[in-house]
């Protein structure tokens, strides 16, 4: 059984540095047997030119959120890479706080298989997300900086 990433956290809650999401403000909720939460405050920086959720910002919930939720299933993670992704926009992602949640329905050795929605405060789906993701051991993240 993997051990509960919440017992780890360091930066914005999150178990790791992740210098991209510290600059946007993302908020680590949870992450455990193959599901995750994050939060995300919107600013003005956030926004695109209808005054919602720049549809980037959105797509970072979305991977972030999947990849946490696969990554909960697998011990000894190093890193982990995106390996496809798509998105579907259902409405606009506007409010004064975006949540998004991820769930592993998959995972092979490597490979996690994952969606998620991101929500606004009424809880309203505005985009959902469907991705594959590699993982990675230590050693292999070692081998791969000193290359």
């Amino acid at each position: 059984m993997t051990e509960p990433v919440q017992d780890k956290m360091v930066h914005n809650g999150f178990p790791f540095e992740i210098p991209f999401l510290t600059d946007l403000g993302v908020e680590f909720v949870s992450s455990a047997n193959g599901e995750s939460e994050l939060r995300m405050p919107l600013l003005p920086r956030h926004m695109n030119s209808w005054q919602v959720a720049h549809g980037g910002v959105v797509m970072t919930l979305l991977d972030v959120a999947m990849a946490q939720a696969g990554r909960s299933l697998y011990e000894n993670v190093a890193g982990g890479v995106t390996v496809e992704m798509k998105t579907t926009f259902v409405r606009p992602s506007a409010g004064a706080v975006l949540t998004a949640k991820g769930r592993c329905y998959h995972r092979s050795t490597t490979l996690a298989f994952c969606e998620a929605d991101v929500l606004d405060e009424q809880g309203r789906v505005c985009a959902k997300s469907s991705g594959t993701f590699k993982y990675l051991s230590g050693e292999h993240l070692v081998k791969r900086r000193a290359a």
